[in-house]
């Protein structure tokens, strides 16, 4: 009989629904029961990961094929062991464009309308009125990074009267998108943004993409998202650039070192809102991910490959 490894926790309904569409698989849940050695070996679907698997289940002789994330993010598993083993790697992606959006938009709004200056207030029961308070209406947006996350994002905009610029790295058009740019026309995209909003995955080609210099081509007026990944931006001269008044603000969900460090410059920063990598995270999640999860898992059982959704390019890194 086939094995199958469901890691992350799901209700008792979520794991019926499994058991209906596999009937002839032995299903372990991490949940339920402990997994012994025999079972990752043995395992020829993993759903989630963790350290166990990745010691036992890329041993010679062992029986994966197919690894479904839990997370969007690919960054922090063994890609190349994948690669080499000819195991498919499917992840989350697809879950996350809702909360991430208004984490986006949460973090530009609360910066502009200096809303996180006002809580600060609150906690000192101070009323000060002495800040300047702009608008997010007819600014010009870019989107680093549009994929699923970053046109819904854009999407949103819209409703903002938004000029909508967008960098991919096939430079493709998209929906919602006004302009799009490939990765060389960065430079030129950032110089001309008032928020910028990056949502991208880390990849060697992503590493570090916002260094000092691209740092320093934004406007001094501008905003700067981060939802992405942290490893994408070099965090001591952002820092710099948001001490020194060269950018305006700052909305951070990651960071290159998690948890951010409690001496980090960052924390004390007036014009930054730091949040503790929470983007993605919903009260739906869940049932997004298992939806997604049942959608691959149908078709991987009729080796219907192509329709499976979230499939990871191994060369492109997610």
């Amino acid at each position: 009989m086939k094995k199958m490894i469901v890691l992350p926790r799901i209700s008792e309904d979520q794991q019926h629904e499994l058991r209906q569409l596999a009937p002839d698989w032995k299903i372990v849940f991490d949940k339920n029961e402990a997994i012994g050695t025999d079972i990752y070996r043995e395992a020829e679907i993993i759903c989630g990961w963790n350290a166990e698997a990745e010691q036992l289940s890329l041993q010679p002789g062992t029986q994966l094929r197919w690894v479904q994330g839990w997370a969007a993010g690919v960054d922090m598993m063994p890609l190349d062991k994948f690669e080499q083993r000819g195991v498919l790697l499917s992840s989350a992606s697809g879950v996350h464009p809702a909360p991430m959006s208004e984490t986006a938009f949460a973090l530009m709004l609360a910066l502009t309308r200096k809303v996180h200056v006002a809580v600060r207030h609150q906690q000192s029961q101070l009323w000060n009125r002495d800040f300047r308070l702009g608008e997010m209406h007819g600014k010009t947006l870019l989107v680093v990074g549009a994929g699923e996350i970053g046109r819904e994002i854009a999407k949103l905009a819209k409703a903002f009267d938004m000029q909508v610029l967008g960098v991919r790295r096939s430079g493709n058009d998209a929906l919602f998108i006004d302009r799009m740019y490939s990765l060389d026309g960065l430079n030129a995209a950032l110089a001309l943004s008032d928020y910028v909003v990056n949502v991208l995955p880390l990849t060697e080609a992503t590493d570090r993409l916002f260094d000092e210099a691209r740092i320093a081509s934004m406007k001094n007026s501008a905003f700067y998202i981060n939802i992405g990944r942290g490893a994408t931006t070099d965090t001591a001269a952002l820092a710099a650039a948001l001490a020194e008044g060269r950018l305006a603000g700052a909305g951070l969900d990651v960071f290159e070192t998690e948890p951010l460090p409690a001496d980090h410059p960052l924390w004390r920063l007036d014009n930054v809102i730091v949040s503790p990598h929470v983007a993605g995270m919903s009260d739906h999640y869940n049932e997004r991910a298992v939806e997604l999860f049942l959608h691959n898992l149908k078709h991987y059982l009729t080796q219907d490959i192509s329709a499976m959704r979230s499939v990871v390019n191994y060369e492109h890194q997610y």
